[in-house]
């Protein structure tokens, strides 16, 4: 049977619980350990992906088409355990499915109440498809104290119980702030953290400490004995220089050993930690560095682009160089051209990623044709993918008025609402005027390439599967204009109806496509179209 690890959080948000939990499961997973990482989120959204990026940051997709916490993003990265629908739920979905049951009858006249319904429910999300894992590591969204987190507290207070003391361990993450006038840290906000998580019933195993100093013995100590855990399980975690250093600063702190300690599991043989430290040597001691930019819609908070930003890093890491990513506003680029080759001359690449809305859609078409005319390595991610159709219809096929249906009527619609298309349950369809809410081309989808394609040849495949996130297409009906531009469709959906991929032959350096890759991008496995980006990256500085 799996045994438990539920992780809070207190004192502030930000601390890093959803870092702390990847790395704690990628230790467990160089142990040996089978492992599976969950999410609660309080909030009473069903899910995230109808919240503004500048909320909540990315949106993050699994295989199985769920739209979840960006945490689930890192967990994947860390862990190589590709995240389901089953590993996130929030406040809203479990309240929505306790009233779709109130509403049929399912309790049969019974009072519905937070316990035991709201509570018996998450368990359930706890523990459903738990078989063959040896830990499950469920991370509680927000902080102790708040409103919305108590049915979730008060769920694992009573897993403790149904389970026993060796089946579960409480891990909780808070702060010891250091007060600069003082010249001290302070261990006080930690140990009202514990009492207050304490007070419901919750009595930490272990506790991980975020400070910005090392830790002194003498507080260790004090936060010990205050917060009733042994010494040991008083972990400092100070900030590192990358996110890929955490496992092995963990490792180093006696994380995972006290962990097992708190299960009675004393481990017989060291973790194999040889990745992690290949891949921090490669980000430590880099070859070289290229320099790209992303423009975008979201650059004011780079946790909208999460994922992209990682995958970046990994190509990096295949190439052994330092990715230097600058975050350009695409609205800038709608002023003149005198403001694009001042931001884009120094570029070794440009990447436009996914978006929605027409705010910066120009800026990005101009970034565009800027890359296909210097020649300049260009990746187009989703909506940067259909711009790349847009730009080449209306500054080489002669369509002035070249557009999508998502910034309103067009006469010459190169790109599309999806109202219809084939997915594994058969024809998925769609109204125009429907919900947001689960409503796109959710998930991981199969695609064919041309057999002398370039992604064809990065990929080492003509059958690929990526994950999707968008409710537009670009029109097939255009492919012929914009193929005798010189932009190739080199791939499609199984039937031949969706385009996938566009590239240009005669660039040195020329991709969009409709998917996300770098969802499935991770350190010790970089997503093939990010490293041969990054290649190409490197030839334009003259690197290789």
């Amino acid at each position: 049977m799996a045994r438990f690890i539920f992780i809070t959080g207190g004192v502030v948000s930000s601390l890093g619980k959803g870092l702390m939990a990847a790395s704690l499961a990628a230790l467990l997973q160089a142990r040996g350990y089978k492992v599976r990482i969950r999410k609660f989120d309080p909030y009473l959204n069903v899910d995230p992906g109808t919240m503004s990026p500048y909320q909540h940051g990315e949106v993050y997709v699994t295989d199985d088409g769920a739209e979840t916490d960006l945490d689930l993003g890192h967990y994947e990265r860390f862990t190589g355990v590709a995240a389901r629908q089953s590993d996130n739920v929030t406040s809203g979905r479990i309240y929505q499915g306790i009233i779709a049951k109130e509403r049929r009858g399912d309790y049969l006249g019974a009072t519905v109440q937070v316990i035991p319904h709201v509570t018996n429910a998450i368990k359930e999300f706890a523990l459903a498809e738990t078989d063959g894992l040896d830990f499950v590591l469920c991370e509680i969204g927000g902080t102790v104290g708040d409103i919305e987190s108590l049915p979730f507290i008060e769920a694992i207070r009573q897993l403790r119980n149904d389970l026993g003391r060796d089946q579960t361990i409480f891990v909780h993450v808070t702060l010891v702030p250091y007060i600069a006038a003082a010249g001290e840290l302070k261990t006080k906000p930690t140990q009202h953290s514990v009492k207050e998580l304490t007070a419901l019933g919750v009595q930490p195993d272990v506790l991980v400490c975020r400070c910005e100093h090392p830790l002194p013995e003498g507080e260790r100590a004090k936060i010990a004995a205050f917060c009733n855990v042994r010494k040991e399980a008083v972990i400092p975690a100070l900030d590192a220089k990358s996110i890929y250093e955490v496992p092995l600063q963990y490792h180093g702190e006696g994380l995972d050993f006290e962990v097992l300690r708190a299960f009675g599991i004393t481990p017989s043989l060291a973790p194999d930690l040889r990745r992690w430290h290949d891949i921090v040597d490669r980000l430590t001691n880099p070859e070289g560095e290229v320099n790209i930019a992303v423009v975008g819609k979201y650059v004011g908070l780079q946790d909208a682009y999460k994922s992209l930003n990682e995958a970046l890093v990994h190509g990096g890491i295949a190439n052994r160089v330092k990715v230097n990513i600058n975050w350009i506003d695409a609205e800038l680029f709608e002023g003149g051209d005198a403001d694009i080759a001042t931001k884009l001359e120094p570029m070794d690449a440009i990447l436009v990623p996914g978006a929605f809305g027409e705010r910066g859609a120009q800026g990005k078409i101009e970034a565009i044709r800027f890359a296909r005319e210097r020649n300049v390595p260009y990746f187009g991610i989703c909506f940067g993918m259909q711009m790349a159709c847009v730009e080449a219809a209306r500054n080489q096929a002669g369509i002035a008025g070249a557009s999508s249906t998502e910034f309103g009527d067009t006469k010459e619609p190169i790109v599309g609402l999806i109202t219809e298309w084939m997915g594994e349950e058969g024809i998925q369809k769609r109204e125009a005027g429907g919900d947001l809410g689960g409503t796109m081309r959710l998930g991981a989808y199969d695609a064919k390439l041309a057999g002398n394609s370039h992604v064809s040849s990065i990929y080492g495949s003509k059958d690929i599967s990526e994950r999707h996130r968008h409710r537009y297409e670009v029109n097939v009906g255009y492919r012929d204009a914009l193929e005798r531009q010189g932009l190739v469709f080199s791939g499609m959906s199984p039937d031949g109806e969706l385009p996938e991929i566009v590239e240009r032959p005669d660039h040195p350096w020329f991709v969009g496509v409709q998917f996300h890759p770098e969802l499935k991008s991770k350190p010790f496995d970089p997503h093939p179209l990010f490293a041969s980006f990054i290649e190409a990256a490197m030839k334009q500085s003259r690197l290789v």
